[in-house]
This record gives C-alpha cells, structure tokens and sequence, in this order.
C-alpha cells in the first residue's frame, strides 16, 4: 500500500488565510487538468499571520507534484487504526 503525503505551502501576513483559501482552488484545477487524484486538499491556520493549504496524495505523485507545484514542505500522514 502507498502511503499518504501531505504536501504545504505556506502563506504569511494579514491576508494568509484568504491567500491559502484562493490557492486550494488552484491546486484542485491543477489535479482536475493533469488527471491525477488526492485524498483531500484545505487550509488551516497556526495563528493570525499564518495559514497554509494542504494537498493530501500518494506517494507515487510526490516527485510530479513538488517539481510542478513547488510546496514548502511535505510530511508522511500517520495511517489511521
């Protein structure tokens, strides 16, 4: 079984969260055009000048997308029980 990748990229600054929210609609037309598929993609918030949005794949995608779309970081989601 392939695992799981979530891949970041990071936003700063008063408008972090409107930023990330707006890049999410990207990545999903992106996924959409190139025909490859993803667990789950949104942002989340580590305070008021900070967000990020997420991009959840499998780990064959990995090399595709960090080439195409250059995340900030990427981290192997635990697998659930």
């Amino acid at each position: 079984m392939s695992r799981k990748i979530r891949l970041i990229w990071d936003f700063y600054g008063e408008t972090a969260d409107g930023t990330a929210k707006h890049h999410v609609i990207h990545l999903e037309e992106f996924m959409e055009r190139e025909k490859l598929t993803h667990f789950n993609c949104g942002t989340d918030s580590n305070g008021d000048l900070h967000a990020y949005a997420y991009m959840t794949v499998a780990e064959g995608n990995v090399k595709i997308l960090r080439d195409a779309l250059r995340p900030n970081r990427a981290f192997v989601e635990k697998e659930e029980a």
